[in-house]
């Protein structure tokens, strides 16, 4: 398979979609993919990548997999690296770029990027404890994140 050139970053699938999750080397990607995925007001999650991830558009949507050496590792500061269950693939839905300068009323510009001509929902966080922000992001109804919804309607139903 000849995969597109890997960027910088983390990855984790929520439900059916993925977060990208971006930032400088030492801001915490890694952290914050190890805590998304361990929490529990999160009906299903799964380590996309870490470290190194592909990215590919296909008929409009953003793909994200693991560098082949890397799948199903992640860098855990203090404890070394894991080995986690895995998706060899998924969908990304949601940018969460940490370390990036953050308004404190973003115009909507701010709130979208564009990555191999797909066009997403896009969140700037601090790299100081960035976890609160995005699971109230990843909950409220004002986020626009496609199938995260549907997820939490589910979780309301069980």
């Amino acid at each position: 398979m000849n995969l597109n050139p890997s960027v910088h970053a983390s990855s984790v699938l929520v439900g059916a979609h993925a977060i990208l999750i971006r930032g400088p080397s030492g801001s915490g990607k890694s952290r914050l993919a190890l805590e998304i995925i361990q929490a529990a007001q999160l009906r299903f999650t799964r380590l996309v990548a870490d470290d190194r991830v592909h990215l590919e558009a296909a008929h409009g949507r953003l793909l994200a997999r693991p560098a082949p050496s890397l799948a199903g590792l992640i860098e855990v500061r203090g404890l070394g690296v894991l080995r986690l269950p895995y998706e060899p693939v998924a969908v990304v839905s949601v940018v969460i770029d940490i370390g990036a300068p953050i308004e404190r009323m973003p115009d909507a510009a701010a709130t979208f990027t564009r990555i191999a001509g797909v066009d997403l929902p896009r969140l700037a966080v601090a790299t100081d404890h960035p976890f609160s922000t995005v699971m109230a992001a990843l909950t409220s109804a004002r986020f626009p994140t496609p199938g995260l919804e549907a997820d939490a309607a589910l979780q309301q139903l069980c």
